[in-house]
């Protein structure tokens, strides 16, 4: 294998001991050779791979047509994550350090070997080093910031935090969240329990779910057979796991700050189960074809799940016939992929994912699902 070092004057910056961090320059067609995109994917195992979101070509077009304009001022400098193999030499003479940075000379390993990978990673500016790879202004300097690690998680939890002001997808944000050690701020902590067990119903075979979610890393050949928005479902297992009334939230313990993940996946798969077995002509067809798996349907039936399992003792062998029997007291009242919703008025294809409709059709659920049971004891 063939390696060579670039080597580039630069300042390392005293913040962490144990995370080492550098402000350097590149040329343009230098940041190509020296950095990757670790694009959102899944292996064969279902594991999450990467953390970045697709290339925006409009986005890297204009960029390109600035650099090419021959009078580029770029101070928007790249984030990278660096190779534990990176070597640093600090200059000599008493000036050499101010307290806060140490001038010297950083070495990055370059392995000139065809299809081996880079030793770096973008963390910060892909549609800029996109644009950077293609510029005729070769041997613009850009300005980096580079941190060593090879910790994926601690990559995630840096782009995350960089892109807290221009806003990343939903989908994708709530997809990392579970791969970090550390979410960048409350809101978005309260949402890492939520999305790993979105990942859960997603990927395990045993899920009603199984397969239908779509996520940030989910390829185009397996677009077509996704019908669940992942922040719907998200956000309905937020809101259990949140309210002291919701079905999930006796499965936390706050204090210890502990969960019993395998009672959650027990109760959620009996749960959803029952919903697809009682709902056989709306499951896993398009919010177009059923509100059943839009997130209006989702929300509300994730509300219901809250009066539904209160009726069901989930160490029983008859759980599931339980609960399929509980959400058969709501289901002649149901409109999902035809007619019109009974006292509210719309038919099946006007109810939206609004917080008004959701809050409309879980109201007309639970008080539905409430007067059945009080009628049949």
């Amino acid at each position: 294998m063939s390696m060579r070092y670039l080597e580039r004057r630069a300042l390392r910056i005293q913040q962490n001991d144990a995370i080492p961090l550098y402000l350097f320059a590149l040329a343009a067609e230098e940041v190509d050779q020296v950095a990757d995109v670790a694009h959102i994917s899944r292996d064969k195992a279902g594991r999450l791979i990467g953390y970045q979101r697709p290339e925006k070509r409009s986005h890297v077009k204009q960029i390109l047509e600035y650099l090419d304009s021959g009078v580029a001022l770029f101070p928007n400098g790249l984030i990278l994550a660096l190779p534990e193999t990176v070597r640093f030499r600090s200059s000599r003479g008493p000036a050499v350090s101010d307290g806060l940075a140490t001038s010297g000379t950083l070495e990055i390993p370059i392995v000139t070997t065809p299809g081996v990978a880079r030793p770096a990673w973008i963390v910060d500016g892909q549609q800029r080093s996109l644009a950077l790879a293609r510029t005729k202004n070769t041997r613009l300097p850009v300005p980096v910031a580079g941190f060593v690690t090879d910790a994926l998680d601690l990559q995630r939890e840096q782009f995350l935090r960089v892109n807290t002001v221009s806003p990343l997808p939903v989908n994708l944000v709530t997809e990392l969240l579970p791969q970090i050690v550390s979410a960048p701020s409350a809101r978005l902590s309260a949402r890492r329990l939520p999305s790993a067990l979105v990942d859960m119903l997603n990927l395990d075979p045993e899920s009603p779910f199984y397969g239908l979610i779509k996520r940030a890393s989910t390829d185009a050949d397996s677009k077509h057979q996704t019908v669940v928005t992942d922040n719907s479902l998200v956000e309905a297992l937020k809101e259990s796991l949140e309210s002291p009334s919701g079905a999930l939230f006796p499965y936390r313990n706050i204090a210890a700050g502990t969960t019993d993940t395998e009672g959650i996946r027990h109760l959620l798969l009996i749960y959803w189960s029952a919903v697809k077995v009682t709902f056989p002509s709306a499951w896993g067809k398009s919010p177009q074809e059923s509100r059943l798996m839009g997130g209006v349907g989702i929300r509300a039936m994730g509300r219901l799940m809250e009066r539904v399992m209160a009726q069901v003792d989930l160490n029983a062998k008859t759980a599931r016939a339980v609960t399929e029997k509980e959400l058969q007291r709501v289901a002649p009242v149901c409109r999902w992929t035809e007619g019109t919703w009974e006292e509210i008025g719309l038919p099946w294809n006007e109810m939206q994912n609004t917080p008004r409709h959701i809050s409309t059709l879980s109201n007309f659920l639970v008080r539905h699902y409430v007067a059945a049971r009080a009628a049949n004891r």
